[in-house]
């Protein structure tokens, strides 16, 4: 390990960790803005129940109602406040693990960087699950504005204040277990295959590290991340929409998996899946980029 990277990363003490957690925001941030009608139309296709699980009409027209309604940037403050937290805690989290599981300068292996993925996942979902809980709930309400129907919510303090009112504290985590689920396997395809692919293009002498390396690496993980957590995401999009009025579809994160397969059909699971990797290749490439040359004008060591 260089001695620039020793200070930039294991090193870096207190600094460096303040600095990965300040760009991860900028960068995070800056990704889910220029991605955000991309899930809102993926979120759109998920919500809507049909057997075959037939996508609602597909991309096309769903796109085309949202673009109509208003919609396409309903939701858009919760999941950027959502990314404040869940971003850096997760990147910062799954550097912490390798390099915890790399002492005595041994190489990490693939299944152990899994590990650190998927657990540096969990732990930033669990924090920041309330926002995504909101940014799902004004998503959905797009399609109330479509009806002449008042939403739910009006923004973010509004949100928050009726849901602890009707649901309680703690219905503000309402879906916190397939959304764990799935930031698992998000994390654990998208870290560890961006990781791993980035590390393989340039000791294989690819390229260097620079933009045509990072671009190839996003690609791979988006690809990964998305075909390993479609099914989970599917899911917490359901539990997190249904409230608490009497009207809930699903008891459980199990019940709701099973009630989709049964009357959908298992390819359901897959719902909104290229919409999905339509934002996730697109995200993954404006956050690592922007991450990596920031980090690189920062001094501290690259990813």
């Amino acid at each position: 390990m260089s001695a620039r990277a020793a200070a930039g990363g294991e090193g870096g003490g207190r600094h460096g960790t303040l600095s990965k957690v300040s760009l991860s925001s900028v960068s995070a941030a800056a990704a889910e803005a220029a991605t955000f009608p991309i899930d809102a139309v993926k979120t759109r296709l998920q919500l809507h129940r049909s057997p075959g699980g037939g996508g609602g009409g597909g991309v096309i027209r769903v796109a085309g109602e949202l673009f109509r309604d208003g919609g396409m940037y309903r939701g858009l403050s919760p999941a950027v406040l959502r990314h404040l937290f869940y971003t850096p805690l997760r990147i910062v989290g799954y550097e912490h693990f390798r390099s915890s599981l790399a002492s005595g300068g041994r190489e990490v292996g693939l299944l152990e960087k899994a590990l650190a993925g998927g657990l540096s996942g969990i732990g930033a979902q669990v924090v920041s699950s309330p926002a995504d809980l909101i940014k799902v709930r004004m998503q959905a309400d797009s399609r109330l504005l479509s009806q002449g129907i008042q939403p739910r919510y009006t923004g973010i303090a509004n949100a928050f204040t009726k849901i602890i009112r009707a649901e309680g504290f703690l219905g503000l985590w309402k879906g916190v277990v397939p959304n764990a689920q799935r930031a698992f396997l998000v994390n654990m395809g998208e870290l560890t295959c961006y990781d791993q692919a980035k590390h393989l293009i340039i000791r294989k002498q690819i390229c260097d590290d620079n933009l045509y390396a990072h671009t190839l690496a996003s690609v791979a993980s988006g690809l990964s991340a998305t075909t390993l957590s479609c099914p989970a995401d599917v899911i917490k999009t359901r539990m997190m929409n249904q409230g608490r009025e009497g009207k809930a579809l699903y008891r459980n994160s199990y019940d709701c998996l099973v009630t989709t397969v049964r009357h959908e059909g298992v390819t359901a699971l897959w719902k909104g899946f290229l919409p999905t990797w339509a934002r996730l290749g697109p995200w993954q490439f404006v956050f690592w980029v922007s991450y990596e040359k920031l980090r690189q004008a920062s001094g501290i060591s690259s990813f």
